[in-house]
């Protein structure tokens, strides 16, 4: 048994959650919020059966895919250096999924 973990845009989770649910998959949904750029994600806990894995993988790479945003970069927190800090929109590669895969001892569903 596996646990797979996946975080993902918001903007993908409710079709990847769709997707799961029409493969015959159950997930959780939780809300969680992005180190990087600070936005909000998604994270989707899967239970499944080992030779599982693959499909469930096949199915986040197939709705979770990879766009350029802009973004303005957060003020660096600094002492008192005297520095300015201008701010430049830049260009970055968001969504795609972050995936982990665990085992799991025991699954229950009560």
């Amino acid at each position: 048994m596996k646990l797979v973990i996946a975080v993902v845009q918001d903007k993908d989770a409710t079709n990847l959650l769709q997707a799961l649910v029409d493969e015959g998959y159950r997930a959780t949904k939780l809300s969680s919020t992005g180190g990087f750029l600070r936005e909000g994600n998604t994270t989707l806990f899967v239970g499944c059966e080992d030779y599982a894995v693959n499909e469930v993988l096949r199915i986040v790479k197939q709705v979770c895919r990879t766009r350029e945003q802009t973004v303005t970069p957060l003020t660096p927190i600094s002492g008192s250096t005297g520095e300015s800090y201008v701010p430049y929109p830049v260009e970055v590669t968001v969504g795609g999924a972050t995936v982990f895969v665990i085992d799991v001892e025991k699954f229950l569903r009560v």
